[in-house]
């Protein structure tokens, strides 16, 4: 089962969307390696990316937040941080125990549904703050 972009995952601002956009694709890219049993194959490459992108798409997701006061930054924050921690483990887990079944369901599903949680319910926040603070500011 692929993640589907949609309007509803749009926070409007074109470089965190497309960013968001870019990490469902890696997790795509990893199920459709599995649907043609080469998941194990792609597992590592796609730990790497996550690894670096997502510490990347959060500091200019958090920059952002500064920039526009954003009231509920510092509990954002912490859930990017955790976050990372759990990519960060999953990488540790690949390296002691290789590439497992278990662990691509857990790279596919557990950073997946997080991702797409994560934008529905906090990024969308922020990108209605981000919204009423620029227009009150015209």
């Amino acid at each position: 089962m692929a993640y589907t972009w949609s309007k509803e995952l749009e926070t409007g601002n074109s470089v965190i969307d497309s960013q968001h956009q870019q990490l469902i694709m890696a997790i795509n890219d990893l199920l459709n390696a599995c649907s043609s049993g080469k998941g194990r194959d792609l597992l590592n490459k796609t730990l790497d990316f996550l690894s670096f992108y997502t510490a990347k798409h959060f500091a200019d997701e958090e920059k952002l937040q500064l920039t526009y006061n954003y009231p509920d930054y510092a509990n954002h924050k912490k859930l990017h941080e955790g976050f990372k921690i759990f990519v960060n483990e999953l990488a540790v887990k690949m390296k002691v125990e290789g590439p497992t079944t278990d662990l691509v369901r857990k790279v596919s599903f557990g950073v997946g549904d997080w991702l797409i949680n994560h934008i529905k319910k906090e990024d969308t926040k922020v990108a209605v703050h981000i919204k009423k603070n620029t227009l009150c500011k015209v």
